[in-house]
């Protein structure tokens, strides 16, 4: 028997109503203690078009893709060829019996199951548009007799999946569901392999996608404008942070203390976050890579001029529209140099939920203390699928300014804005309406010298772009760390400032006891508590020693989320591996240490062109011939066997070292 292991894809069709049978299905396996990850896989449409929403499960929390699918429920003829084909070897596939198509399709190899949706929808409304929603939920009874899931747990998910709708609503959907467990209970005369065991896991931890952890870190960093323009896929961000704002942002009179403007494209966005934090307001805006491309000469203006902003890129296939609803990491390499001349820009790069909110609290110090913009990089999987995470540090800090002198600070006698008093390349600023008379300066995005004053004189050009790369060279020193691990087979050890932690998860209720914090959306749905996922974990200790024996990776953002899997699958075929994770560009000391260490490096990367790759040889030239990049780029989240397999296939080609002969 598979306790708690297994992919299950459910595929139908865009508007279909199937988002909220996949999520009761989810959240039920969450709340009994299962490990489990969904992946929702849309098209850019409203209705009409293939959709596949795959959960999966395993007891040591690898809950990224993985091809094969153990359980299908195909309920798309459109799609019904495919899905088959997709299916793992002795799988089991549900299939809707009250579509016609040719039986010969089937495969031998998998265990068939037939079921008559529709059919058994009848006999719980009459209202043609309802049976359609509903058809789904009897997918959900089924697999829920199947799995033996407690009629109570399933209730009360079904109840909180439907907060604020009436009753009947409730109720029919409850009905529904429960044809679909008397059909499988009367007619289904199999042995189920796949059995859930409730477990503890969950404790503590919450099931939460990072656009909504991005919004709330956001309103706890002290946010209080946000301009956008819509863009999957990350709209979810700027309502999530609006319907948050409205509850905790309010003056004591109950006035709204923040504005969020919908502009009218993303050059007016970014135009306004410039003005708003220039003036003193912590500013940001959301937007994926075509906004990101259109922002470029603003973030220019910012880089030189030195304004403080925040830019959330939640980045999609490109190029131009490209794959709008599918995800990415193609965005760095534009963004690292983003407008035109000399220009470096910061680049935090979050790996799961926790740290969408750490990072967008971490962003707007930075952004102040560093006087420019600064990149937090997301994609839509980390985005808009859900994911299991930490409950997050909801101790409130004071918020880190930066080099802002008030009127009474007696430096502000000698005060000139462009000026490097700390040797640090970070000059000193005022914010508009400073009583004194040293306080007002030309912001300049012209060539200036230190006081402000227009010129283009070359060399006060030479000491403003130089002072600009100190200060490119002191945000290595504050931005977070790389984190990095040793593992071989039964170990793991790791080397870092900061815990590894490529599974988080959010507690919303315990937020604060001023609010309730849910999930915002049009369904109303709550984050909900998920396990942890227990995957490589390591104690304090330096394991670089014989790197003959050793394999070395570096992964960034989503893919750390296959990474405890994809080593657990190279120690099984006798590696260990030193893996580090970035967290932010530019680099410290700890990735220079990391990459010396090892004469191979395999880089993790989803883009065609190995992007993080090459910013890693730009900032280490010497080293840049041991880093080899491992790529994906077929828009999909990152499958952990194919990588794996990737990497066995290039050591065995180079004859690196000696690996068992199979996974």
């Amino acid at each position: 028997m598979n306790a708690n292991n297994f992919v299950l894809t459910v595929a139908t069709v865009n508007g279909s109503g199937s988002q909220s049978s996949n999520l009761i299905l989810l959240k039920t396996l969450f709340r009994l203690g299962v490990p489990v990850g969904g992946k929702n896989l849309f098209p850019s449409n409203i209705a009409g078009l293939p959709t596949w929403f795959t959960i999966r499960a395993h007891p040591l929390g690898f809950t990224a893709r993985r091809g094969g699918n153990d359980i299908t429920v195909a309920m798309n003829p459109d799609t019904l060829i495919q899905d088959i084909q997709e299916a793992a070897p002795g799988g089991y596939f549900f299939y809707n019996s009250d579509l016609k198509f040719d039986s010969a399709l089937l495969r031998v190899d998998l265990t068939n199951i037939g079921i008559p949706f529709r059919s058994l929808v009848d006999g719980v409304t009459d209202a043609i548009k309802l049976k359609k929603l509903l058809a789904n939920m009897i997918y959900v009874g089924v697999l829920s007799e199947l799995f033996k899931i407690p009629d109570a747990v399933l209730a009360s998910v079904v109840k909180d999946q439907f907060r604020g709708k009436k009753d009947s609503v409730v109720e029919v959907n409850q009905k529904t569901i429960e044809v679909g467990r008397t059909y499988a209970k009367e007619t289904l005369n199999f042995s189920f392999p796949y059995v859930i065991e409730e477990t503890q896991a969950n404790d503590k931890k919450m099931i939460v996608d990072g656009n909504t952890m991005a919004a709330l870190g956001s309103v706890w960093g002290g946010c209080s404008f946000v301009s956008w323009y819509p863009i999957t896929p990350s709209s979810s961000l700027a309502e999530g942070f609006t319907h948050y704002a409205n509850k905790m942002r309010l003056s004591d009179d109950g006035k709204k203390a923040f504005a969020v403007v919908q502009a009218e494209d993303e050059l007016a966005a970014i135009g306004m976050v410039l003005g708003a934090s220039w003036a003193g307001a912590r500013a940001m805006t959301t937007t994926s890579g075509p906004g990101i491309s259109l922002m470029s000469e603003f973030v220019g203006y910012s880089y030189f001029a030195e304004i403080p902003a925040v830019i959330w890129n939640i980045q999609r296939v490109g190029p131009s529209t490209g794959l709008p609803t599918r995800t990415m990491q193609g965005d760095l390499l534009s963004t690292y140099s983003l407008s035109h001349g000399d220009t470096k820009h910061v680049m935090l790069i979050p790996a799961n939920p926790t740290e969408c909110f750490e990072f967008a609290k971490t962003a707007f110090d930075l952004a102040e203390e560093l006087q420019t913009t600064i990149f937090v990089m997301s994609d839509l999987d980390l985005g808009m699928n859900l994911w299991v995470c930490d409950e997050p540090n909801l101790s409130e800090e004071p918020l880190k300014r930066g080099k802002v002198l008030s009127k009474d600070d007696p430096r502000i006698a000698q005060f000139f804005r462009y000026e490097d008093v700390d040797s640090d390349g970070i000059p000193y600023r005022t914010l508009p309406g400073t009583a004194h008379p040293k306080a007002s300066y030309f912001t300049r995005g012209s060539g200036h010298n230190e006081k402000g004053q227009y010129t283009e004189n070359q060399e006060a050009y030479v000491r403003i772009v130089d002072r600009l790369n100190r200060k490119y060279e002191t945000a290595r020193t504050r931005v977070p760390t790389a984190e990095v691990s040793f593992h071989s087979l039964g170990s793991a050890t790791s080397d870092s400032t900061a815990n590894h932690q490529s599974d988080s998860s959010l507690n919303v209720k315990t937020l604060t006891s001023k609010i309730s914090v849910e999930k915002y959306s049009e369904s109303g749905e709550e984050p909900t508590t998920r396990a942890e996922l227990s995957g490589i974990r390591g104690e304090t200790g330096n394991h670089f020693g014989d790197e003959q024996k050793q394999l070395a990776i570096v992964a960034f953002g989503s893919t750390d989320i296959a990474m405890p899997e994809i080593i657990s699958l190279l120690n099984e075929r006798g590696a260990s591996v030193s893996y580090m994770r970035i967290r932010a560009v530019p680099f410290g000391s700890e990735v220079k240490d990391f990459l010396s260490s090892h004469t191979r490096i395999f880089v993790v990367e989803q883009n065609r062109d190995g992007q993080m790759t090459k910013i890693l040889g730009m900032e280490f030239p010497s080293f840049a011939e041991r880093v080899v990049p491992v790529l994906s780029y077929d828009g999909l989240p990152i499958d952990s066997n194919v990588i794996a397999q990737k990497i066995i296939g290039f050591v065995e080609r180079q004859g690196d070292m000696a690996l068992k002969t199979s996974l």
